[in-house]
């Protein structure tokens, strides 16, 4: 099994279509005992959250979010935890939204420290 989650923050490395989560988007992540939560924004997204499992290096939650424009939606995300070679994790996801048309697939990846954000502002 891959390193915890908790405390890391992992960032999208390429856009999604507007009104979702891109590379300025910020996740922070939290585990404890199988459980898996996040609190994430930036760009497009003023407030998101996750909730979910986390069973070997396989992730199962549920997002929700606010974007810019005053949007909320939802969907469901299964995702694989990967340790990259030089320690960093990866989260190869699988998503579709609940509350609207669409699905796809993204990878955000863990950044270092001194780049690290996460605000509530959506920038």
């Amino acid at each position: 099994m891959a390193r915890t989650l908790d405390g890391l923050v992992l960032a999208p490395v390429a856009d999604q279509d507007p009104g979702q989560v891109g590379t300025r988007t910020r996740f922070a992540y939290h585990e404890r005992d199988g459980e898996v939560w996040a609190e994430y924004a930036g760009g497009d997204v003023v407030r998101g959250h996750l909730v979910g499992t986390r069973e070997g290096d396989r992730l199962d939650f549920r997002y929700v979010q606010l974007t810019r424009d005053g949007a909320t939606s939802s969907g469901h995300c299964v995702s694989r935890v990967v340790e990259l070679p030089d320690g960093r994790v990866r989260l190869e996801e699988t998503w579709e939204w609940e509350s609207r048309p669409g699905r796809g697939t993204s990878v955000v990846e863990e950044i270092p420290a001194d780049v690290q954000q996460v605000t509530g502002d959506g920038r």
